[in-house]
């Protein structure tokens, strides 16, 4: 029975993360050939077929590049990239500093940016590819202490409209995922009193991404699709 995701190569950035990993076991699962590319160092215990990229400063233009590049290489072409990687920090904006919008701008838009930018000479070659970023529900109204956040998150909202329109006649969609809270151990630690069962599982999460992947997702782009959960 043929997969979604049959025999085509993925990129996933933030890959080494909750969120990264789980999409790549999602992805992986579906027939994709998958290459995680990530900050941090490569992790042991990486499924068998999966590229790990670690040490790549996703920030910088060439490294970035660079890592697209042998992705490609490695996996036989490029028809995904799913920006993950990004972070987040809760600061008011009375007691923050401006070092944190810098750094959140770079952290979540510019990766981004700069990964699609990486990626998109392999999908024009092909004639065809899906871009998925991670964006967040909180970029459509900033609660409290979520300014950067918000802010750089709407950026990559944005993003994902400009890319979709630019290459809709080109054979690439684009699309965001926006979600909630994701029931990660990080998360859990940091508010050990809130109700995880109204999180969004990672999983589940990556399993939208999947869809957005597929060939079903064609009719598609330029969505910002919010992920809920219960919260």
């Amino acid at each position: 029975m043929t997969q979604p995701l049959d025999n085509l190569a993925v990129a996933v950035t933030g890959g080494f993360g909750a969120l990264g990993r789980a999409v790549g076991e999602v992805l992986a699962r579906a027939g994709a050939r998958v290459a995680l590319i990530d900050r941090a160092a490569a992790p042991s215990g990486v499924p068998s077929g999966v590229l790990a990229l670690g040490d790549v400063d996703l920030g910088d233009a060439a490294a970035a590049r660079a890592a697209v590049d042998r992705s490609a290489a490695a996996l036989g072409g490029l028809y995904g990239l799913v920006n993950v990687a990004g972070g987040f920090r809760w600061e008011t904006i009375e007691g923050g500093s401006i070092d944190t919008w810098d750094r959140l701008f770079a952290i979540n838009v510019r990766t981004a940016v700069l990964a699609s930018q990486a990626a998109l000479p392999h999908l024009l070659a092909a004639g065809r590819g899906r871009i998925v970023n991670v964006g967040a529900l909180a970029a459509g109204q900033a609660g409290l202490g979520m300014g950067a956040y918000a802010a750089s998150k709407a950026g990559v909202a944005r993003l994902t409209e400009a890319m979709a329109e630019e290459f809709k006649d080109r054979g690439i969609t684009v699309n965001a995922v926006l979600p909630s809270i994701l029931d990660t151990p990080a998360n859990r630690a940091d508010m050990p009193d809130a109700d995880a069962s109204r999180w969004v599982q990672p999983q589940a999460l990556a399993r939208v991404v999947l869809f957005l992947l597929s060939a079903d997702s064609a009719p598609i782009t330029g969505a910002l699709i919010p992920v809920k959960g219960r919260v």
